[in-house]
């Protein structure tokens, strides 16, 4: 039992199963609760991060239209990349909540319409210079500015005055809100000298890493920043690789090209993982893949033919032949478990008399157009054409377009009436609700234009009886399910690998992939 025991304690050390995992095996070989914490804690000491080395990501969604302006970072690539040299106020740790990255703490005033964001004492920039209130002023300032194009800008259009006080931010709002320290964590909001005005591209931040190289939608390499005040990055270096094709990405990290990836394919994970040098790892995410329907451009700008390709959608299946059971159901909102006031909806099934009911009652009798893309999520052209059978038996002529994966984020998602996406959810309804529904959000990507939504939106963040806001973001997600332009067929997991040579993984990271994209800079090369 005891080497049984030592060995799963060492993988649990490693972050190659969970602790959770850990303590159910202890259990079940008779261990108690408190010897297997002993001894995990003990194996944890031993493997304690290794500095030096070097860390190769291969991961997708980059692309040659990609820049360095964490305002429209719209990929997981550019996310990825801008996360290693930036930092916002705050970030998200293991289990839930919040910590602090630049800002060392914050409070809310008894209405939640005043913030106090206190900066970290000390802190400087990559290129030597301190971090300043003005700074981060200026930085709220860009993101939230009438002409700005940032992905953050749905998250602060209620901010009425943002002030510097000493080494002290503070944030006043038209409304109360008290999830607004959950705005400060967004991976847009990286905090820059003078808020990235003079010059937004220049990948000047807080981070764990320099940037040395830069070829958008190819390579960037990072090298350790010796002015960082944290403990991230125990890598001496970072290489980020974009590598689109799935088979490809899968492929270099078996050769040994690469030492992380994300977005494993669902239909070979299972086998990816009996390579002994490989460990997949499998989150459940409140990230969704989706089709999404411009509301303000015709046909899409009528309910009924909205609510005929929502009828006739096969979500099940696509959970079965694109997922592979490495996700669950979605039900046209945004909105999972996953999120702390979550309200269960009755199952949209597929249902082709109601999808062609709507869609004679809808007056429109011609084809529909969907554009997809490799890039968009993995499998999406495959669901597209599960949506196109579904849609065949309703009497619903659905063409598909595959669009080059290379600019499909600038030239086709956000732009085009129809296509496949995806999100990689928030930590809060509001966040989501904000970045993606609200009338005025700028990655409003539904086009989704709904005064009584908006007002819900607003009541909700002023309200702190818990069972109140859930009633309202359930009467939200009724509004948005029934009117909007969302489908979402599936809620993904996050399916990403990792080889042997690098140890430090956690399951129990919420937000995004690849630990919610901290995976990078918290991992270490084995000694």
């Amino acid at each position: 039992m005891n080497d049984q025991l030592n060995y799963y304690a060492r993988r649990a050390a490693l972050g190659l199963i969970s602790r959770r995992e850990f303590i159910g095996r202890a259990l079940a070989l008779g261990a108690t609760a408190a010897t297997a914490n002993t001894l995990l804690s003990s194996a944890v000491k031993a493997a304690g991060p290794q500095p030096g080395g070097i860390i190769r990501l291969g991961i997708q969604g980059g692309s040659t239209t990609d820049n360095l302006d964490p305002a429209t970072a719209a990929n997981f690539a550019a996310t990825q990349g801008n996360l290693l040299w930036g930092e916002a106020l705050l970030s998200l740790v293991d289990g839930g909540g919040l910590a602090g990255r630049v800002a060392e703490s914050y409070e809310g005033s008894p209405d939640a319409k005043t913030w106090r964001f206190k900066l970290r004492d000390g802190i400087t920039y990559s290129n030597g210079k301190p971090v300043t209130s003005d700074d981060v002023v200026a930085t709220i300032e860009r993101h939230a500015g009438e002409d700005t194009e940032s992905g953050a800008l749905g998250l602060l259009r209620d901010i009425d005055t943002v002030t510097a006080e000493d080494n002290t931010v503070v944030i006043g709002l038209k409304n109360p809100n008290a999830d607004l320290p959950y705005y400060m964590q967004d991976y847009h909001l990286i905090i820059q000298p003078d808020g990235g005005k003079d010059d937004p591209t220049a990948a000047i931040g807080t981070g764990p890493y320099i940037l040395k190289e830069f070829e958008a939608g190819v390579r960037s390499v990072f090298e350790k920043n010796p002015n960082y005040w944290g403990d991230y990055g125990y890598a001496s270096t970072i290489e980020l690789i974009v590598i689109n094709d799935n088979t490809a990405r899968v492929a270099a990290l078996q050769a040994g090209q690469v030492d992380l990836i994300d977005r494993v394919p669902p239909r070979t994970a299972g086998l990816i993982d009996k390579n002994p040098n490989i460990t997949v790892h499998s989150v459940p995410s409140s990230g969704h893949y989706v089709f999404i329907m411009h509301c303000d451009t015709a046909p899409f700008n009528n309910n009924d033919l909205r609510l005929a390709l929502k009828h006739g959608i096969n979500r099940q299946e696509m959970v079965d032949k694109i997922l592979f059971g490495y996700g669950s159901a979605g039900n046209d909102t945004p909105i999972n478990a996953a999120y702390p006031l979550y309200t269960e909806f009755e199952q949209r099934e597929y249902d082709p008399d109601k999808a062609k009911f709507h869609f004679n009652k809808s007056g429109y009798d011609g084809s529909i157009l969907l554009r997809t893309s490799d890039n968009s999520f993995p499998g999406a052209p495959d669901a597209a054409a599960l949506f196109q059978q579904s849609l065949a038996a309703a009497g619903i002529k659905l063409e598909i377009k595959r669009e080059p994966n290379d600019g499909y984020w600038s030239e086709v998602w956000n732009k085009q009436p129809f296509c496949t996406s995806y999100w990689g959810g928030r930590p809060i309804q509001d966040q989501m609700f904000s970045t993606a529904y609200l009338s005025s959000a700028d990655w409003n990507d539904t086009r989704f234009f709904n005064d009584e939504f908006d007002k819900l939106l607003v009541t909700a963040r002023g309200e702190v009886n818990t069972t109140k806001r859930k009633q309202i973001y359930a009467d939200m997600g009724t509004v948005l399910r029934n009117e909007g332009g969302l489908i979402c067929p599936m809620f993904n997991d996050f399916v990403d690998a990792q080889s042997s040579r690098i140890v430090g993984w956690k399951n129990e990271t919420p937000g995004f992939a690849l630990m919610n994209n901290s995976a990078p800079m918290r991992m270490w090369v084995k000694a």
